[in-house]
């Protein structure tokens, strides 16, 4: 790996850097309109985090490095480590909130990986500038996580169905006018869902500024709420909940089929194999729950339908809102729910898990694998759609897979070692390296947090909710000898 690399790495984080400080100006404003003293605070932070990361600008400036893949996997490495860093800044230096180091680097990783694990206790009392901060590191972490998706890891090899992967050939000829236009569009149809959420949530009964922040996150799928008990205290709203399942349902969706809609006007794109996929999955696990919890609790059907829609969208999608604790809706409930984490929405999304894309080609290859054994000779191509999958995208996928599980038991074994019990340790490290947030058991379910963990488990699972954001295979690579080697 280059010096020069290195330096031009850096010289990037620090240039967004100096953009996540003027984003430290919207919470500092908020304050100072409510009339709360941590806008100086914000203000603080954002000059120091602006003045250090300009000089850090300055001093790194130089050539430009060759578009390499080992400069991209470096550069989202660093850039996610520099939004961590930045967003726990205000965190650890507001007196309103009780934080360590370490709870100040979860919080902020939480935020911008839109995991929503949290360990604040006392949100509803918060100041309101430090609530909208949150939401904003859901807001700019759902953005970085679409173009992760979008732009950067098909072209990394390391998975990603999109439209710069089905239509390449298209922007090989215009390439940097076709990114621009793909990434304005992108800006808009992001901004302009989250603006609709918003109006939706307060049209339904939500008051203002609550919606605001919950709209961030909805879309985002990053699940960090204004209040201690999330969506329970909207538990008999149902134009809320309804409202956030239809719209944790469009976060879940490719990003790139909203694009091709708005700047081609492609509606066959809707056609995407692993938009019926996740919505199959989501749909029949909803449904099945609610029959379920209609006949073993004798609640009525639709109010059944609207808790188990909204808990199983906000599992599914990644997001980690709850409207009740479905951890005692029985044992068939909580095993699906188990199901759930793992699964995921679309690539291209806002969501984590495993993505429903991947499913596709593991089936596909499973079901190969078996036909192979009855016709030894025969030529099994697998199609993602009616589109042959190349053989990168096969071995990225299998590679995802395998390392995601043994990431997930290292993951369980050292939350174990901190004196954990094992359904703590087991479904606190799944929820965080899926990046769904709440776990099962009475510490860290949908009606706790992650407050009481030891500070070196709450220091793993920052580790985990990165690497499941950043796709496990970006982050491995960078520890790779052949990674820095010439």
């Amino acid at each position: 790996m280059q010096s020069l690399s290195i330096r031009a790495a850096i010289h990037v984080s620090a240039i967004f850097a100096i953009y996540l400080s003027l984003a430290m100006l919207i919470p500092a404003a908020v304050d100072l309109f409510y009339g709360h003293d941590d806008w100086a605070v914000f203000a603080f932070c954002a000059f120091f985090l602006g003045g250090l990361s300009l000089a850090v600008a300055l001093a790194t400036q130089g050539r430009p490095p060759p578009a390499t893949a080992r400069f991209g996997f470096l550069l989202i490495n660093l850039l996610w480590l520099t939004m961590a860093v930045a967003g726990a800044i205000p965190m650890l230096a507001s007196g309103s909130v009780d934080l360590t180091l370490t709870d100040a680097i979860f919080e902020s990783v939480s935020g911008i990986t839109t995991t929503g694990a949290t360990v604040i206790n006392g949100l509803d009392n918060a100041p309101p500038g430090l609530l909208i901060w949150r939401s904003l590191l859901n807001f700019m972490g759902g953005l970085g996580v679409i173009a992760l998706g979008l732009f950067l890891l098909p072209f990394l090899n390391i998975g990603g169905i999109t439209y710069f992967r089905l239509e390449s050939s298209d922007i090989q000829e215009r390439p940097f006018e076709r990114l621009a236009t793909f990434t304005l569009s992108l800006i808009a149809i992001y901004s302009a869902l989250v603006a609709l959420c918003a109006l939706c949530y307060v049209a339904s009964g939500m008051q203002t500024f609550d919606a605001v922040n919950h709209a961030m996150s909805t879309l985002a799928t990053g699940g960090l709420s204004t209040h201690d008990t999330s969506f329970v205290r909207y538990s008999e709203h149902a134009a809320i909940l309804w409202t956030g399942s239809v719209f944790m349902f469009i976060g879940g969706l490719p990003f790139s089929i909203m694009i091709l809609f708005a700047v081609r006007g492609r509606v066959d794109a809707l056609r995407d194999p692993q938009i019926r996929v996740f919505a199959g999955y989501t749909v029949v696990l909803s449904i099945a729950v609610a029959i379920y919890l209609r006949v073993s609790t004798d609640v009525p059907f639709f109010y059944a339908l609207t808790h188990s829609t909204f808990n199983f969208m906000s599992i599914i999608t990644t997001t980690g809102f709850s409207s009740d604790d479905y951890t005692k809706w029985g044992p068939f409930a909580v095993a699906c729910i188990f199901v759930a984490t793992f699964l995921g929405g679309c690539s291209g999304s806002t969501s984590g898990g495993i993505k429903a894309y991947r499913f596709l080609i593991l089936f596909e290859l499973m079901a190969n694998g078996v036909r192979r054994l009855v016709y030894p000779s025969s030529v099994q191509p697998v199609r993602y759609g009616d589109r042959g999958v190349s053989d990168d995208m096969q071995r990225a996928v299998v590679l995802f897979i395998s390392a995601f599980f043994i990431i997930w038991l290292i993951g369980t074994v050292l939350l174990a070692a901190t004196g954990l019990d094992i359904v703590t340790a087991l479904t606190g490290s799944l929820a965080c390296l899926t990046n769904v947030g709440p776990g099962l058991g009475d510490i860290i379910g949908p009606v706790g947090n992650y407050s009481s963990l030891p500070d070196v488990a709450k220091w793993t699972l920052s580790a985990l909710m990165l690497l499941g954001r950043l796709e496990i295979l970006a982050v491995l690579v960078i520890f790779s000898p052949a990674f820095w080697s010439r």
